[in-house]
């Protein structure tokens, strides 16, 4: 454990089957009368925006705009800024999942900050605080976690390449989970957003940034995921729905203070050179880089067996054995996932060769996740790991 750590924990959460009621209170509550929404085409083409005016009566919104791309784009900021502004509006509400969250966090930045361009915010923690635009999020899936994380990730338009935002001006004043919200979720999708919430708590749980209260958050990320995830695919019923939102959101906390480490660092390489959807990623990457953290990690995965199996079971384990066998355990529960939605869990599934192997090797011990992973790792492990799930 470290002798100093911070914790950055500002944001109200608004957790329950009604959590939305409140959505005209917190507004009123943070001064906003003319509020923005952001969204996008989807949410919008299957009914998800019609629910929250539907669910949170009497709130109107002043201006609503629905084309934000996958990923989220800096043009597409720079554009909801000067529509904010030109419309008179006075609080941004992000309904959504990560690109349509990030997105609502990049505009609120250049608001916060007077600015005309969010490349002219580029780079980590430079941001001072700004002006207050008051601002709420109300997440879509049960993955990112974005809704309680100081960072933002944000596709350069010129480049094409993503950039990570990190700034406790980036929280929002409030998030509101509402199971009901996730239940027209696919099942490959909560599947793979549930998987990268798990990898969220798994790493920040292990990273060299731990601390004793992200430690907290983080089991209980795992608890919960380990008992819900599993029904919420196979049934999505409204209990497993919102307790994978609570989960999400913790994980989110917790990495957001701690960190993540070496599967995030190749999984956003695999993105980066494959369009590998990140959730799968994680999915097919966690335990190959869990059995290469495991000299380093094996007090605590020890430890995390007790979320991956009953009581019994786990004294009965011997305590040498127990960090082994919960990776045994992820292995089989996300087999089991797996054989419930089908996804595809194989680089080859999106193109791979020995050359993309490479380029992603190169852009995996770049990433900013590696600095913070127990275990350094070269571009010969990441290869060695890669061929494991070629």
């Amino acid at each position: 454990m470290n002798n100093y750590f911070e914790f950055n924990n500002g944001v109200k959460i608004l957790c329950g089957d009604s959590a939305l009621s409140n959505l005209n209170y917190e507004l009123d509550f943070l001064g906003a009368k003319n509020p923005m929404l952001l969204s996008d085409e989807g949410l919008e083409k299957v009914g998800t925006v019609g629910q929250l005016a539907k669910f949170a009566k009497p709130v109107k919104f002043k201006t609503i705009f629905t084309k934000i791309p996958a990923d989220s784009s800096t043009l597409t900021i720079n554009q909801i800024a000067r529509l904010y502004i030109n419309n008179g509006c006075d609080a941004i509400v992000a309904l959504g999942g990560g690109s349509v969250i990030d997105t609502a966090k990049g505009a609120r930045l250049v608001l916060g900050q007077s600015c005309d361009d969010i490349m002219r915010l580029s780079g980590n923690e430079i941001v001072k605080k700004g002006k207050h635009i008051p601002f709420i999020v109300i997440p879509t899936t049960s993955g990112t976690g974005s809704e309680c994380t100081a960072v933002a990730v944000i596709k350069n338009a010129k480049t094409k390449t993503k950039l990570e935002f990190i700034s406790s001006e980036l929280l929002p004043d409030c998030a509101i989970l509402d199971g009901r919200l996730t239940l027209k979720l696919p099942p490959k999708l909560t599947a793979s957003t549930g998987v990268d919430a798990l990898v969220h708590a798994i790493e920040a749980y292990t990273s060299l940034q731990k601390n004793a209260i992200s430690d907290i958050y983080a089991t209980t990320a795992i608890k919960l995921i380990s008992q819900n995830l599993v029904e919420a695919v196979s049934r999505g019923d409204k209990t497993s729905r919102l307790n994978m939102a609570l989960a999400s959101n913790l994980a989110g906390t917790a990495f957001s203070n701690s960190m993540v480490g070496i599967v995030h660092a190749i999984g956003h390489a695999c993105g980066a050179v494959l369009n590998v959807p990140h959730g799968n990623a994680m999915m097919m990457l966690l335990a190959p880089c869990m059995d290469y953290n495991l000299d380093e990690c094996y007090i605590e995965y020890s430890k995390l067996l007790l979320y991956f199996t009953n009581e019994d079971e786990y004294i009965s384990t011997k305590p040498t054995e127990r960090a082994k066998a919960l990776i045994v355990k992820i292995r089989e529960f996300i087999a089991q996932l797996q054989e419930e939605t089908g996804v595809l869990l194989k680089l080859t599934d999106y193109g791979a060769d020995e050359n993309s192997l490479e380029l992603i090797a190169d852009k995996a011990i770049a990433d900013g996740a590696a600095i913070t992973t127990p275990k350094r790792f070269t571009r010969d492990d990441v290869l060695e790991i890669l061929r494991q799930v070629y």
